[in-house]
């Protein structure tokens, strides 16, 4: 039935079999180094790397079907009724709830009452039906966009509203959205792919995180290939989307003689050593920071940075040792900021929390570093590994996102819990919330009461 074979001719095809995986290899490292091009092997080499990413991207498309956005809670852990427990506030401020609905399969974003916990509007993102018109030829960046970005994985991050009802929002690496009071779309930025937070100046523009492809530091340093380096940057952009500024971290560092930050590590190349997570402008003029400054949170580095953007400067640094992997970086007044300490460590098992998140506060007048209710924060196990969004109100409350486990909770100064919310689904799961905003500041409620009004004169007109 079947032929003897030599057995020269089984080695031989052996040592063919040997050295055909080694070509492959080559040409899989070459594409994704983005090693020299030669015609005919450039093409080779981009049908090695295709093939070389299917079990990924298998991988990738069977934890999509499983919900990304579901997390991973045990039911003792977080046993929390559906939404909001708790009592009310007694005055005027609203709550832009981003959330993936786990019934809807998608995110949303409502605009809360927090008088009364009622939805006065909802907005919903149709990010399959806006991805038609996005560039997916120009470059690498875009071409898994349904993959990573689709309906049912996207996440409406830190979204801004205004006084007429438009919403700006992110996902981790996507365009730049801008939706109106029903949810049509009003400009998509996909020059760069955006991420984590966007805050409006004393300008009424907007600051925004940005990755940049093709690079923005030297090449020299990183090569070409996008995977190769996240080159974070800060962006300022007009409400229309203009780009008013624009600068990467890395070459920030680098024009400020602070390079040893990226390129220290003599044992392996860091693609990811900075992983900016937030903007937030300056005000108001003070003896410590000026109108048009920005604080940058700098995660990798477990960094807070002052930076003059008029000077090219960076005027204050934190220290070493007084927070890790931070998120969210606010200020309080003329001489004080908060940070959203994780608290966490990379390990060997992977990212973990020591204990439970902390909120640091640094006074620039005594240079020191405090820590706000964190009794409070140990008792009621805050404890989200990544992302996160606290805020200090100006009469000591506290609001805080626990990103990780799909749960706000709201503090009163005296550290005792006033209300709480669980985006928990009607199928008993818990999904992500998406760095929600709580509005408190008179003009952020002048622009609700604003936009409130325009939905009623428009409902009317209709």
């Amino acid at each position: 039935m079947f032929k003897k074979i030599e057995i020269w001719i089984l080695y031989l095809i052996l040592v063919f079999v040997f050295i055909s995986y080694i070509i492959f290899g080559a040409m899989v490292i070459r594409e994704h180094d983005d090693g020299y091009h030669i015609p005919i092997i450039s093409h080779l080499s981009k049908v090695a790397l295709f093939l070389a990413k299917i079990p990924r991207n298998i991988k990738k498309i069977k934890s999509e079907e499983v919900h990304p956005l579901k997390l991973k809670i045990l039911e003792a852990e977080l046993d929390e009724s559906i939404g909001f427990s708790g009592d009310p506030l007694n005055r005027s401020i609203y709550l832009v709830l981003s959330r993936y609905d786990g019934d809807l399969k998608k995110s949303i974003v409502e605009l809360v009452d927090l008088k009364d916990f009622n939805i006065l509007h909802k907005w919903y993102f149709k990010v399959d039906e806006f991805w038609e018109s996005v560039d997916k030829t120009k470059d690498t960046k875009w071409e898994d966009i349904r993959l990573f970005n689709g309906v049912n994985r996207y996440r409406a991050l830190n979204p801004v509203i205004d006084e007429f009802g438009n919403i700006i929002t992110t996902n981790h690496y996507s365009p730049l959205l801008k939706v109106d009071m029903n949810s049509n779309l009003s400009f998509m930025k996909d020059d760069m792919s955006y991420h984590h937070s966007i805050e409006e100046d004393h300008e009424k523009n907007y600051w925004v995180c940005v990755n940049y492809y093709p690079f923005k530091i030297d090449t020299k340093y990183v090569g070409n290939h996008y995977d190769n380096y996240t080159d974070d940057g800060i962006r300022k952009i007009s409400a229309r989307g203009e780009i008013l500024y624009d600068k990467s971290i890395s070459n920030l560092l680098i024009e400020n003689n602070m390079d040893y930050l990226l390129f220290s590590n003599t044992d392996k190349f860091k693609s990811d050593p900075i992983h900016l997570n937030d903007i937030q402008p300056v005000l108001s003029d003070g003896k410590y920071m000026k109108k048009g400054d920005v604080f940058i949170s700098l995660r990798n580095l477990s960094m807070i940075i002052l930076f003059r953007p008029s000077a090219n400067k960076i005027v204050w640094i934190s220290e070493n040792g007084n927070f890790l992997n931070q998120h969210d970086v606010d200020i309080l007044d003329s001489e004080r900021i908060s940070i959203l300490d994780n608290n966490m460590r990379m390990i060997k098992n992977g990212r973990k929390t020591f204990g439970y998140n902390k909120i640091i506060i640094y006074n620039f007048r005594t240079k020191s570093y405090s820590s706000y209710l964190e009794k409070t924060l140990n008792q009621n196990n805050v404890n989200t590994d990544e992302e996160g969004v606290c805020e200090i109100l100006p009469n000591g409350d506290v609001f805080f996102e626990e990103t990780l486990k799909g749960r706000i909770l709201y503090f009163n100064s005296d550290g005792s819990l006033r209300w709480m919310y669980v985006n928990k689904s009607d199928d008993g799961n818990v999904y992500y919330t998406s760095w929600s905003r709580i509005l408190y500041k008179q003009k952020d409620i002048q622009k609700v009461r604003s936009f409130l009004k325009t939905k009623i004169d428009v409902s009317q007109s209709e």
